[in-house]
């Protein structure tokens, strides 16, 4: 069916389901292990009440929607200079692009139309320790994007999201109050306990001081004289300054210093991503070297071009799954680190760590406690979930990683069946499938689990047969691809759903994707997807070496980062969108 292009016109209909929401007395901030019954995951007494002042105050401030400002529709980020490094500033945004090819749009449904729910995602945040012994910037040698001028202001990034996140007053087409945030992986870049404690103070508020090894001063490539890396602080006539970037006396005294997160103003909850999963995104636990280089006091950061190439080749191609190959690179080259302060803090952490992490109170932000893991995955040595979402829909969030090595993903047998379980215990309710891979990069199935090492592995085609044998789901919403990508997914009998991939926090144009779900009372669903930046403005200022500005310079870093991917935005139809379902 062809695709045209229009703006939501009129406010939908007010029903119960908003209602409740509106109050916080719908059941959106109850997060649930393995079913949707009571659990020890649910938020404590005192946070669901936090959550009902939060949400009765975002919902007493709603505007009348359809409305268009703090997303991509009424503006976006763009380059306004010709030079080679390009400054930015306000570019038009981007219209909304109705899609059919799951079933005709019909005229008047925008009066009939009644809000389901309402809901944020974010995506590979990538929240990096830019200090820490094992990253392979030195990769750079091979790759020019393989290491990101902008690395070290991943926090002060991902807080102005959260700052834009807050700000929004509701959701933009239907008005209906915003019922929680789902992150999709990659919420860490590097598997360190470092990377977790910021990412959950980020999410749930907080002090952060992204700094790990001599608190005194940063101690990583950008003040090492390299030229291979920019050196923001120093004179020196870096690769990188050669294509314009900046000298700014004090840039790493100020990216070190202490950040202040507000906390989302809503529920959140978490899926697990590669990056989260293993060191590095890819290599699995158990070689105790690695984790002692980690916390250790050397640090590489220099390698020939061939050395890192042949390193990249064996990460891309899954032939170190271990990273022994990893271990017996940086063992010959000993005599070539730095000395760097060692620490403790920046050791890899342990699924089992995650899980805790998240259920400490002191993470618990607005809820709910877990966000939505609970003891009985701790137990079980899961890390998947169901939960409820409103009335008729259901979240469920699954773990594509694979413990076994390598980037791509995968699921066992256990989880792929208890998947189908939930959907068919809950087929009369609808049903968001989160995850952190997308169904083409689940293909890693030749690695087996460690702690179930005779399961078999599923790839992404499997599930997607397992989705539409299910006449309730609605959408497969995921990341790691780090690209705006919606797949309409047609199965035979009708049955369809939408795969809705979000670009990344850490390369340009670093969005979130508000997802709204609302029955048009005509035989149909519509799913609107709304783009958001973050807070911080477009324009930077080098001289603004506050928290706010430095969050705009990571934008606009993060456009001129040589070799970056200038398409992640996606077509129009991958951005602000109305997809058009058929109801089960």
């Amino acid at each position: 069916m062809s695709r045209t292009r229009s703006v939501a016109a009129s406010t939908p209909a007010v029903n119960r389901r908003t209602v409740l929401a509106a109050t916080g007395a719908a059941a959106v901030s109850a997060g649930v292990g393995f079913a949707l019954r009571p659990t020890d995951s649910q938020a404590a007494a005192a946070t669901t009440d936090q959550a009902v002042v939060a949400q009765s105050r975002r919902a007493a401030a709603a505007p009348l929607a359809p409305y268009t400002k703090g997303t991509t529709l009424a503006t976006v980020a763009a380059p306004r200079t010709s030079t080679p490094y390009r400054r930015l500033g306000d570019g038009p945004g981007w219209s909304r692009v109705v899609r059919g090819e799951l079933a005709a749009a019909k005229s008047g449904r925008a009066g009939r139309r009644t809000a389901l729910a309402a809901f944020v995602q974010l995506t590979d945040l990538h929240l990096i320790d830019a200090q820490h012994p094992m990253r392979l910037e030195y990769l750079r040698s091979t790759d020019p994007h393989a290491w990101r001028p902008h690395e070290a202001l991943t926090v002060q990034g991902a807080v102005s999201l959260v700052e834009r996140i807050n700000a929004l007053r509701g959701a933009p087409v239907t008005g209906s109050p915003l019922h929680f945030a789902m992150t999709t992986g990659d919420n860490t870049d590097n598997n360190s306990k470092t990377e977790l404690e910021w990412f959950l103070s980020i999410m749930s508020g907080g002090r952060i001081t992204p700094n790990s090894g001599d608190p005194r001063h940063y101690e990583g490539v950008q003040n090492s004289g390299l030229k291979l890396y920019w050196q923001p602080d120093s004179t020196v006539r870096d690769g990188d300054k050669q294509l314009g970037f900046p000298h700014l006396a004090g840039f790493l005294a100020a990216a070190t210093r202490e950040v202040q997160s507000p906390g989302l103003n809503l529920p959140w909850y978490s899926t697990v991503g590669n990056h989260d999963a293993m060191p590095l995104g890819c290599y699995g636990h158990g070689d105790s070297w690695l984790a002692e280089y980690a916390v250790g006091g050397k640090k590489l950061m220099s390698l020939s071009a061939s050395e890192a190439k042949k390193l990249q080749d064996h990460i891309k191609n899954g032939n170190d799954p271990q990273g022994h190959a990893f271990r017996d690179l940086l063992k010959a080259h000993a005599r070539d680190m730095r000395s760097v302060t060692a620490d403790d803090r920046r050791a890899p952490y342990t699924p089992a760590d995650y899980l805790k992490a998240h259920l400490d109170p002191a993470h618990r932000g607005l809820g709910p406690v877990g966000h939505g893991y609970s003891s009985a995955n701790l137990a079980a040595g899961t890390q998947y979930y169901t939960f409820r979402i409103a009335d008729d829909v259901i979240g469920i969030s699954i773990d594509t990683t694979d413990p076994g090595g390598h980037y791509e993903g995968s699921i066992g047998t256990a989880q792929l069946n208890w998947l189908d379980k939930q959907l068919r215990d809950n087929k009369d309710s609808y049903a968001v499938v989160f995850s952190h891979h997308t169904s083409k990069t689940m293909t890693n199935t030749g690695h087996a689990d460690p702690a179930r090492p005779n399961e078999r592995r599923h790839n992404g085609q499997e599930v997607l047969a397992l989705l539409g044998r299910h006449a309730n789901v609605l959408a497969w919403v995921n990341g790691h691809i780090h690209r705006n990508d919606i797949t309409p997914h047609a199965v035979s009998g009708g049955r369809s759903f939408w795969e809705i991939s979000t670009a990344s926090h850490v390369d340009y144009p670093q969005l979130a994707r508000v997802i709204e779900i609302a029955d048009n009372k005509d035989g149909t669903i519509s799913l609107f997807t709304t783009l958001v930046e973050s807070a911080a403005p477009h324009r930077t200022d080098f001289s603004d070496l506050t928290q706010t500005g430095l969050a705009a310079l990571y934008r606009e870093l993060s456009y001129n980062a040589p070799g970056a991917n200038k398409t992640l935005g996606g077509a129009a139809d991958d951005r602000n969108t109305e997809l058009v379902l058929k109801k089960g």
